[in-house]
């Protein structure tokens, strides 16, 4: 019987002892945590499903935390020139993670340099990564697209090294579409 007993809690603490823990060893913790104010629209397991795919990009990318790293607005993988809130959302989610990871992130809204328009956010095609990075110094480019099915939401991340836009890491994940998935991909 104790022996069932501690086999149930070793198979307990398992899923507890197994969450991702590397990407704060090798970059710090700087800050923990998610959303705040987030929470009405969307839900806590959301944000951390982006927090986990930004550390399981940096686990792949040895980055220089003294050097600037952009991230843009994921945008829907059939039209590259077209997000939503959701694709807003989420790059905010990844660019705050990075931060607590104690990299330094650009932030894109607030420079006159890059063109922004209304309702899509900062979309960076192949053809302006290079020239944004050297605008704002910056290492890197975290830049995604997402797709949506009837019942799941495909999201694929990469870190693109602004010369030669060469993928230096990738993530790819999926989380279910709820309602709050489908208001975020409405509004625009």
């Amino acid at each position: 019987m104790k022996r069932r007993t501690l086999l149930r809690t070793a198979g307990a603490l398992l899923p507890v002892l197994a969450l991702p823990g590397c990407a704060s060893y090798y970059y710090g913790d700087k800050a923990g945590g998610g959303g705040g104010g987030l929470m009405d629209l969307i839900t806590p397991s959301t944000i951390e499903r982006n927090h986990r795919a930004a550390d399981a990009l940096l686990l792949q990318a040895p980055l220089d935390p003294q050097h600037a790293v952009l991230v843009a607005t994921l945008v829907n993988v059939d039209r590259l020139n077209e997000s939503s809130r959701l694709g807003r959302i989420f790059s905010e989610q990844i660019g705050s993670r990075l931060v607590q990871r104690g990299l330094r992130v650009t932030e894109l809204k607030l420079r006159e340099n890059v063109a922004m328009q209304r309702g899509t956010g900062e979309l960076l095609l192949s053809r302006e990564v290079r020239e944004v990075s050297r605008a704002h110094d910056a290492q890197a480019v975290v830049v995604g697209t997402y797709a949506v099915s009837t019942t799941t939401l495909f999201i694929s991340l990469k870190i693109v090294n602004p010369v030669g836009n060469t993928v230096v890491a990738a993530h790819d994940y999926a989380m279910p579409v709820d309602e709050n998935v489908r208001s975020l991909l409405a509004a625009r």
